[in-house]
């Protein structure tokens, strides 16, 4: 009876351990404000001496997206990635700044708690933004461990550095100085390692790229599936590339520092390669939002291409929400492009129900499953809108080919080059603007009032949709730092 039982064990543990073997490895790489025209194998090498290649093979092995949507900040779209909704949903509309607070909350789910309770051992690399508070943070977020992390925005080390120049107290530079952190365990604070300076800035990036290297080998061989998400830093500004790539672009320090994101991002495609994990990972592979244009530090002004499409970080325009995207998984997903539309909250739906895990019903989610779409099991995407907020403002829908604004952005009063969340906010007579994207990259030519009113009754139904969905699942107060 005791063999028995054993064997039955045994046998079960053997059953367990093929179940979990089935599920493939998922690798999700995430850049920060690169824009849609910044990688060759979105311009077709139009960029002068900036070359992507190792993001440009992974393009070609998977399904590279034309019409990846996200939303208009890094703090928004890494809201919306984890949680599958609308950043307004969870109170992170806007950019968290230093100082601020909010953040995610102890009841979310995230990716990081579905793939943990689908039995993945999960670990986060890089920048966070999601919250400075413990509770906010990824070892309290379903993830395993926090390597290279720090909690918010690359530019907080200018504010600090102007800090220091300015000759300001010790206790407020304290206060402002920006650190990397890490946890090594799930539900202790994370710890100090380091400042995050300029001169730590140029090194970031090899840091993080190790982080990830070194988790790929450690889990390859582990009977359970591994989620890794890597939050490089590159190419938000200031762009100081670590000393290998200075010069390498021949395009300023803006496209040196894309060269370095290229590079870091093929040290951790070769370690999947080197691994023999290749088959049975999924690599994605996306940018938080569109490039900044206009408002950065002097040295990288016009440093972002977004492409064809107007506007930039910040504001609610194609150029803002439109840009790179692409997913491999090799004998699932078929190598193509597809100009079908699919958002940053997709991911959370579509990897649930790829490695099982049932998402609870006891709250909204905007995302869409798309595994059928992604596995060729059907032509067309899920996906036919997105609304997009910032703030505690509605500030464009999309819909198909249409893009509709019940508000307009302009460049700043003072500066007529600044745009983005340096613009301004102005109301129209009552009537939204409506653009065709596909005819109109550029949004020049309003289209409202020359027979596509008809329009105007899906925006309508878009938005009364939305509204219902608050009845009972209202959002907490939306963030707005000019009004209190």
């Amino acid at each position: 009876m005791k063999k028995r039982i054993l064997s039955m064990l045994a046998t079960g543990l053997v059953a367990l351990s093929a179940h979990a073997a089935e599920k493939p490895n998922v690798v999700l790489m995430l850049a920060d404000n690169l824009g849609y025209g910044d990688l060759s194998c979105y311009n077709g090498g139009s960029r002068g001496g900036i070359t992507t290649p190792n993001i440009d093979q992974l393009a070609s092995e998977g399904m590279r997206f034309t019409q990846f949507l996200c939303e208009p900040g890094c703090t928004p779209s890494r809201a919306g990635l984890l949680t599958g909704q609308y950043s307004i949903r969870s109170g992170m509309s806007l950019i968290i700044v230093p100082g601020a607070s909010g953040g995610l909350q102890p009841d979310d789910v995230t990716l990081g708690t579905t793939m943990k309770s689908a039995g993945y051992n999960t670990t986060y690399v890089g920048k966070w933004h999601l919250g400075p508070e413990a509770q906010s943070q990824p070892q309290n977020q379903g993830f395993d461990q926090w390597l290279v992390g720090f909690k918010g925005t690359t530019d907080s080390v200018l504010y600090s550095e102007s800090l220091k120049t300015a000759g300001a107290p010790d206790g407020l530079q304290k206060a402002a100085a920006t650190y990397i952190t890490e946890a090594k365990k799930p539900g202790e604070a994370a710890k100090v390692v380091q400042i995050y300076d300029r001169e730590y800035r140029r090194q970031i990036e090899s840091d993080i790229a190790d982080a990830a290297v070194g988790y790929i080998k450690e889990q390859a061989d582990k009977e359970d599936p591994f989620f890794l998400m890597v939050g490089w830093t590159r190419p938000h500004f200031p762009n100081d590339a670590h000393p290998d790539f200075v010069g390498k672009s021949n395009a300023g320090p803006y496209g040196d520092s894309i060269v370095e994101l290229d590079a870091r991002t093929g040290q951790v495609l070769d370690a999947i390669d080197e691994a023999g994990i290749k088959n049975n990972t999924i690599v994605i592979w996306l940018s938080d939002n569109g490039a900044t244009v206009t408002g950065t530090v002097p040295a990288e002004v016009g440093g972002g291409s977004n492409g064809p499409f107007r506007g930039e970080l910040g504001d609610g325009y194609e150029g803002s929400i439109r840009t790179a995207g692409m997913i491999r998984w090799p004998g699932k997903i078929a190598p193509s492009v597809n100009n079908e539309m699919v958002s940053v909250h997709d991911f959370l739906p579509t990897l649930a129900n790829i490695v099982g895990e049932e998402l609870p019903d006891d709250r909204p989610y905007d995302g869409f499953d798309q595994t059928d779409w992604l596995l060729g099991k059907q032509v067309k995407s899920n996906r036919q809108h997105l609304l997009t907020f910032v703030g505690d403002r509605l500030i464009a829908v999309r819909w198909n080919q249409f893009r509709i604004y019940p508000i307009e952005y302009h460049s700043s009063s003072t500066n007529p080059v600044l745009g983005g969340y340096l613009g301004t906010i102005r109301e129209t007579a009552g009537m939204p603007r409506i653009y065709d994207i596909n005819a109109d990259p550029g949004e020049l030519m309003d289209i409202a009032v020359s027979g596509n009113g008809w329009v105007l009754g899906i925006y309508s139904k878009l938005i009364k949709e939305y509204k219902a969905t608050l009845k009972d699942h209202p959002n907490p107060p939306a963030p707005n730092m000019t009004k209190f």
